[in-house]
C-alpha cells in the first residue's frame, strides 16, 4: 500500500510545489494500483532467461566462426589456383605477343 499523504509531504519538502507533488503522486498511485510492475523475482527470472539466450546466440557464433576458420583456407588455396592459372594465360599471351612483334 503506498502511503500517498508521506509520498506528498516528501515531495513537498523538497520544494515542489503542492500542485505538482499532487499531480506526481497520484500518477504514482495509479502505477502501484494497475500492478504492471516487475517484481524482484520476475525481474531475475527475465534476466536469466535474456542471459540464457545470449548464451545460446554466442554459442551459434562461435560455430559459425569455426567452421569459417575450416573453410576459409580451402577458399584461398582454390583463388590461389585461379590467380595462378591466369597469370600464367597473361604470361603466354604476353611471350605469344613479343615473338610476334620480334
Amino acid at each position: 500500500m503506498l502511503d500517498t499523504h508521506a509520498v506528498a509531504r516528501s515531495l513537498t519538502a523538497a520544494d515542489f510545489t503542492p500542485a505538482q507533488a499532487d499531480a506526481l503522486t497520484d500518477a504514482l498511485r495509479l502505477v502501484v494500483e494497475q500492478g504492471d510492475h516487475v517484481t524482484s523475482d520476475q525481474f531475475k527470472a527475465g534476466l536469466a532467461e535474456m542471459r540464457a539466450e545470449q548464451r545460446t546466440e554466442i554459442a551459434e557464433v562461435r560455430t559459425e566462426i569455426a567452421n569459417l576458420d575450416t573453410r576459409l583456407p580451402t577458399q584461398l588455396s582454390t583463388a590461389e589456383t585461379r590467380l595462378t592459372w591466369r597469370m600464367l594465360g597473361i604470361a603466354g599471351l604476353v611471350i605469344a605477343a613479343l615473338r610476334l612483334l620480334g
